[in-house]
């Protein structure tokens, strides 16, 4: 998916976010600003926002020196979200639509995006995203593939987000591959968070091989490449998945909640809608 003009002021914020958490040197903030508005102003040169944003916070890391600038908010996202992981399970037991209810639930672990507010409490809307239907809604399709499945690719998205996600793979009747971000980026998980959300056993925990904030397949490792090439299924979370692979060239379900007016007119939704999109390709 191409990268917008208007992506560009909210990219800017994240960068000036990002330099606060790492200094309180103003000099040093207005280093970064200067460095990354050259490269801000050819957006147009690339593929995707997410590789955009891999090099703008290559730069912020460089000049702070801080290579995980998040590192607290994601400590804190992933211990909301374990408190909340028996709910969880209590709700989903509770429902009887089990299969898009686990998948509503991993949707719902998509509002806590340090990328787009980092003071988000997830308790005080929790019930009201669980409960929040499908705008766009292709489970029927999804459970008529998860018949014949033997595997599934989840391409994860944040750190609390993949507490929300271990209840679906838990209720996912096939071998579940957990791709994760190889380096530190925004909010996004790699496999430490990953390990610490109690994936470990319940999932195979890879590598992307790729540190953008979005899976770009030239940027990943060959051992995704090979599983996403052959998954029965691939699950991408987030808007930054969806920016990455969009235009890919296999099918994917897109699983995520539409927060920006560029994704949601992409994706023909709403801000704040919970989406379920099957992209069939070929």
């Amino acid at each position: 998916m191409e990268v917008y003009k208007s992506c560009v002021p909210c990219i800017k914020r994240q960068i000036i976010e990002s330099a606060r958490m790492s200094t309180d040197e103003e000099s040093i903030i207005q280093e970064v600003t200067a460095n990354t508005d050259r490269v801000l102003e050819k957006y147009s040169e690339y593929s995707c926002t997410p590789e955009l944003v891999y090099d703008i916070h290559r730069i912020v890391s460089d000049i702070t020196g801080d290579s995980d600038p998040y590192r607290k908010i994601k400590e804190r996202d992933i211990k909301a979200a374990l408190e909340l992981y028996p709910l969880l399970k209590v709700f989903l037991q509770e429902n009887e639509n089990g299969i898009e209810c686990a998948l509503n639930i991993s949707v719902t672990g998509n509002v806590i995006d340090a990328a787009i507010t980092k003071d988000i409490d997830i308790n005080s809307v929790l019930f009201e995203e669980l409960r929040k239907p499908f705008s766009i809604n292709d489970s029927s399709i999804f459970k008529t593939k998860l018949l014949n499945a033997s595997n599934i690719l989840i391409i994860a998205d944040n750190s609390g987000e993949t507490v929300f996600d271990r209840v679906l793979a838990e209720r996912l009747s096939a071998d579940i591959i957990y791709a994760v971000r190889s380096s530190p980026i925004l909010n996004d998980a790699t496999p430490d968070e990953a390990v610490e959300s109690g994936l470990e056993g319940v999932v195979r925990i890879i590598s992307s091989g790729c540190g953008a904030p979005g899976a770009v397949l030239d940027m990943c490792n060959a051992e995704f490449l090979e599983i996403f090439d052959k998954a029965d299924i691939v699950i991408s979370k987030g808007q930054g998945n969806y920016e990455a692979l969009s235009d890919c060239s296999r099918d994917i379900f897109f699983l995520l909640k539409a927060k920006c007016p560029v994704i949601a007119e992409q994706l023909g939704a709403s801000i704040g809608d919970h989406v379920l999109k099957y992209s069939e390709k070929g």
